[in-house]
Parts: C-alpha cells; structure tokens; sequence
C-alpha cells in the first residue's frame, strides 16, 4: 500500500533537513527560502524487531520491511493560496498526499533567518520583538493559508453542484445545504475535518478532497541541546497537541542527520548520551504509521523472503492477499495465520502449529496487526 505523508511548513524550518534525514536522499538543504520547488519523495522502512524475529527463523534470502513515503514539499507563506512564493504549485503538491506532517521550528539558529508571516507579530513572552520565534503563530499561518486555499476549492463544488440541483433540486438539497455550512465552518478558522459527523458528509467531502480535512501531526525541530524534552519553544507545541487531540514528536532534524553518517552503534550510543532511547526517526515513521490507520502483517515465502506488508486497519484476508498480489486476491482460497505473539512464545511455526496456533481463516477473517500470514489461492 503506497501512502504518503507530506512534509510541510513555512520557509527554514528545517524541512528538507528532516527529509534528508529521514531517507538519508540528500535533497538540496540551504538557509534561504524555496530551496525546495518541485518535491523530493522517499521511502523509508519501518524498523520492526517482529520482522527480524521471523527472519530468524527463516533465514531467507531476503528481509523486507514495511514503509512509509514521505515529501518534502516547499515552505508555504503567508499569501501562498493566492500564488505567493510559488504557492499555488506548493498547495497543489500537499493536495495529493495522504496525510501532512507539519514541521514547526523550535530552534534559535542565528544563521538561519526566520520568516516572519505576520506583520505586526506579537511576541512571546520574554521575546525579542517580531524576529522571535513563536511557533504557534508559525503553526496558526500554515493552516489559514490551507484553509484559504479550501475555501476557493470549496466555492468551485458548491458552484457545480448548484449546477447540478437546478435539474433535480431535491436530491442535492442536503448537500448544497452542508457545503455551505461547511464554508462557514472554514471562515470561521477551522478545519474542513472538524465538521464531518456523518458517514454521508464524509463522503461528500471526499468528492472535494480539502487540505484541512487530511489527517496530520506536528514535528517539533529543537535544537540539540534541548533534547530530549525539547525546550520552552516546544513546550508550547505540546500544549497544543493536548487541545487538538493530536501527536507531535520533538526531534532535532540536523543532529538526525548527521547521525546517518555514524557508524550504527556509534550513533546510537551518541542518542543515549542525549537521553534518547531510539532515533526520532524511527519515532516519526511510527507516527506516520499510527495516523494513516496502518497496521502490519508479514508473509514469509519459503527461504526467498521474509516481508512486511502495510495495509488499512480492518482490511479483510482477500484484500490483505491483494497487497501480496493480485491474482491471490482474485483467486483467494484460504489464510493460513499466526500471530506473532504465539509464534515468538513457541519459538518455530512446527511448534505453533503442533499446538493448534496455526489456523485457517476464510474471506471474512480480519487481519490483525502481526498476523504471519501464509495465502492459499487458485492461479
């Protein structure tokens, strides 16, 4: 399953930083805006000791994990839905991804100058006036130009379907009805995905496919220093997470990537010193995966590969199948499953099996995060 988050924010936050970092790609990192123009796309896998586990047993000829995409799509601002610094283009690449990752500068870095969106900025406490960073009003500029920019998408729909209830009044009364309070709703300064309660509003909303109502979580770029808790500056990025119900992860973009030069257990001993556990990558990916609703099965084919498959939570064994190959989900038969947990306590798949752990489940099985899963079918 093919699914991308977009790695979005105003100028010098740090984006493509984070993004080289994240796929160690080395897309083009400079401290002056719209560095980045057309996007950069990488893939990056999914560390899973599950994986590993099985591989293990398996020692197959190749281990291959699960992955998130992610884009480095350029800095936004202010003015960006009316074409502003390339801005329509940069709207129309967020458009097309799956889920946004804003990236919200927490760092003071003299060498890199912070654009400022708001004139007339108020500082923070203990600022120094509008060069300050404030990071909720960074926060506050990039959804009013993604809600600005909905707002002339949503005028387009509501014009068509007024269109459209001219020759059959009655059946688009609903919708016209809730497109314009949907409207209201986004000059009110909110997102498009607060207003959809019902199962029919989400679908008329997926026919106009706004930038507000895709899934998101804020990336807090700290300074080194401020590891691991991230600092005054990010402190207030948390409080906000706590509001809107959302995740943040709080990482320094620059030390990530330096860290991709390191010798593996060199580096991971160099996070330790800094109070972290694991790299904050692995920590984004992860987020990444829990906000697109992604779960994991593995497939272990014979001693030629050991992998890892994405796929939406609820997802049905056939559909499952499809992700391995089409012709298993068009001539599905059976699933032969079982959950890692059983596999990791007997230690082999003859002792699962021995124990009655392997089962067999038919079209209506729903797969299970850590499923091992084996697919029968007709060719």
């Amino acid at each position: 399953m093919s699914l991308e988050i977009g790695i979005v924010g105003l100028p010098n936050v740090g984006k493509s930083t984070l993004f080289n970092a994240l796929t160690n790609a080395g897309a083009q990192v400079a401290s002056y805006p719209f560095t980045t123009i057309e996007p950069n796309v990488g893939v990056v896998p999914l560390a899973d000791p599950r994986l590993d586990f099985v591989a293990s047993l398996v020692q197959p000829e190749r281990v291959v994990p699960s992955t998130v995409r992610f884009v480095d799509i350029a800095g936004l601002v202010r003015g960006a839905h009316r074409g502003e610094g390339l801005g329509n283009q940069f709207l129309g690449h967020i458009r097309d991804v799956d889920a946004i990752a804003m990236v919200v500068r927490c760092f003071e870095d003299e060498n890199v100058a912070h654009v400022s969106q708001i004139p007339g900025r108020r500082s923070p406490p203990g600022g120094r006036g509008e060069a300050s960073l404030d990071p909720l009003a960074d926060i506050e500029t990039v959804w009013a130009e993604l809600i600005l920019a909905d707002i002339e998408v949503l005028d387009r729909r509501i014009s068509k379907v007024e269109g459209a209830a001219k020759a059959s009044p009655r059946e688009f009364a609903d919708e016209l009805e809730w497109l314009n309070e949907l409207r209201k709703h986004l000059e009110r300064g909110h997102r498009a995905a607060e207003a959809v309660t019902t199962e029919q509003q989400e679908a008329w909303l997926s026919d106009v496919a706004l930038l507000t109502a895709k899934p998101y979580l804020y990336v807090a770029n700290v300074s080194e220093p401020d590891l691991p808790g991230g600092g005054e500056i990010a402190e207030r990025v948390r409080r906000l997470v706590e509001q809107e119900g959302v995740e943040a992860v709080i990482l320094c973009a620059q030390t990530e990537m330096e860290l991709q030069e390191w010798d593996a257990e060199d580096a991971a001993a160099y996070r330790a010193d800094l109070g972290l556990s694991e790299s904050g990558l692995q920590r984004l990916v992860r987020a990444g995966y829990r906000l697109l609703g992604l779960i994991t099965f593995l497939t272990a084919t014979g001693t030629k590969a050991v992998h890892a498959w994405s796929i939406r939570a609820g997802t049905k064994a056939p559909q499952a199948a499809g992700e391995v190959h089409s012709d298993m989900e068009k001539g599905f038969i059976r699933a032969e499953v079982v959950h890692f947990g059983d596999l990791e306590a007997l230690g082999s798949f003859a002792a699962a099996r021995d124990k009655g752990l392997l089962r067999v489940e038919g079209r209506d099985y729903v797969v299970q995060d850590g499923d091992v899963i084996h697919f029968r079918f007709n060719v």
